[in-house]
């Protein structure tokens, strides 16, 4: 995975989205998922093109159940958007890169 991809806890979670300075994309993904590793290379050259623009963080959903509940994450992969600390926008499923990265940049 790259340097530029976090990887957050139920511990880390809140704090990393209320610090953040720029909008953050969060995976909800599993290592089962044939969906979620589909999408991570996608993940992972959006995360080198946006770099600075956009933090993109993981949130394995068998190890963080607490907040996978939390947000009513109820299929992976689901992407969630935040801004200013709040969610804005929810992404369920696979999309090809240009879609995704079309609706990344409407929060930018």
């Amino acid at each position: 995975m790259s340097d530029k991809i976090t990887n957050l806890s139920s511990e880390s979670f809140k704090s990393t989205i209320a610090s953040a300075t720029t909008p953050v994309l969060v995976d909800f993904w599993a290592p089962w998922c044939g969906p979620c590793k589909a999408i991570a290379p996608v993940l992972e050259e959006l995360a080198v093109e946006l770099d600075g623009q956009i933090k993109i963080c993981k949130v394995n959903v068998d190890e963080n159940d607490a907040v996978s509940a939390e947000y009513g994450i109820r299929a992976i992969p689901t992407m969630l958007v935040f801004k200013g600390g709040q969610m804005v926008e929810q992404i369920v499923g696979m999309l090809p890169k240009a879609a995704l990265k079309s609706k990344l940049a409407a929060h930018l």
